[in-house]
């Protein structure tokens, strides 16, 4: 988790018995004590919130200046501490919840901003947000607690659910379906062509209508400048509970299971199906029309070119079971030396 120095709660104080009660923890210290900032515990300062999960970073909180600091439940200091503590099962996760919450009162606007557009034809729910030169199209339709930042494109008969943040400059074509909890970041575009074409007789490429739509379920989130193809035919879909890096590629037609997680770089092409839980690193190259399975872990820059089983973990390209690929590229480290020693054979035996 880093921190830059400083980081204001919105100009309010909390106090430490407060902060215990928000993360259902116990205060040792001052219960009274007030802070405005979080900080890193190296950097921490009078008025800040620090945590300690890692233990590599132990010796920070004796010299720390933080006014609070969240612990594990277990730590037990051998030093003087001048910080007050509160106490979880798991200081990681509670700084993370804090975060969360500090995220959501950041994100708390309301009122629509001069100049945007809306059509006569769209409506939005309640607590709407709607940043200055953003674009709601015809018959868009918005639930309540929608935030959408400055410089937002939504395509005509979108519909966006409940508590959902689009930020700044991102684009929603139209026909897409986005559900509850969502979050799309600045610069990725939902909806966009599907790369279809075909060849003619004179070898140009005529382009096939893309008529389909774009579906992302509930509690997804899209990345920063992350590419999502409507459908050929039919929908794209993003099932609940889907992450997406910054700049990945999802082609027309694909369909991506339940709280799958993918990282930057990665291209899925058209119409391959993925299952649920799967694991995907960075810059992963995945062809069209196949179908990868449940709880796959695929690591960063493998090429996929054939459909995986449930539980497989693959590395390289064209990937193969990972086992087998840190085995493999044992003896081609060593291939050289092999070599080497296969020509010094043949020379014996040509001597012969």
């Amino acid at each position: 988790m880093h921190l830059s120095k400083g980081l204001k709660l919105l100009e309010l104080e909390f106090t430490a018995g407060q902060i215990a009660n928000l993360l259902e923890g116990e205060v040792e210290g001052n219960p009274e004590i007030a802070v405005h900032k979080l900080a890193k515990i190296e950097e921490g300062e009078k008025g800040s919130l620090t945590f300690l999960a890692n233990p590599k970073y132990t010796s920070f909180i004796y010299s720390t200046e933080a006014s609070v600091t969240i612990v594990n439940k277990d730590f037990i200091p051998e030093q003087k501490l001048t910080t007050t503590l509160i106490k979880v099962e798991d200081a990681y996760k509670s700084f993370s919840k804090l975060l969360e919450y500090y995220n959501k009162v950041k994100l708390d606007k309301s009122g629509l901003e001069d100049p945007v557009f809306i059509s006569k034809s769209a409506v939005f729910g309640d607590n709407f947000y709607m940043g200055a030169f953003s674009y709601l199209g015809n018959h868009v339709e918005i639930g309540d607690n929608v935030k959408i930042y400055p410089n937002v494109y939504v395509g005509d008969n979108v519909k966006i659910g409940n508590d959902v943040v689009v930020f700044a400059g991102a684009k929603i074509y139209s026909e897409s379906v986005i559900g509850n909890n969502c979050v799309i970041h600045s610069g990725a575009i939902v909806g966009a062509d599907g790369f279809g074409f075909t060849p003619n007789d004179n070898g140009e490429f005529s382009k096939v209508p893309q008529t389909g739509n774009v579906v992302i379920e509930d509690n997804v989130d899209v990345g920063a400048g992350t590419t999502i193809d409507r459908a050929t035919l039919g929908s794209t879909i993003l099932r609940r509970g889907v992450k997406l890096d910054n700049q990945i590629q999802i082609a027309h037609n694909v369909e991506i299971g339940e709280n799958t997680a993918i990282a930057a770089q990665t291209g899925v092409a058209g119409s391959t199906k993925i299952g649920k839980n799967c694991l995907i690193g960075g810059q992963v190259g995945i062809v069209g029309h196949i179908t990868i399975g449940d709880r796959v872990r695929i690591q960063a820059q493998s090429g996929i070119g054939r459909s995986v089983k449930d539980d497989e973990v693959l590395q390289g390209s064209p990937a193969l079971n990972y086992g087998d690929y840190n085995k493999s590229y044992v003896h081609f480290k060593n291939l050289p030396k092999i070599v080497n020693k296969i020509n010094e054979i043949d020379k014996g035996n040509n001597g012969k």
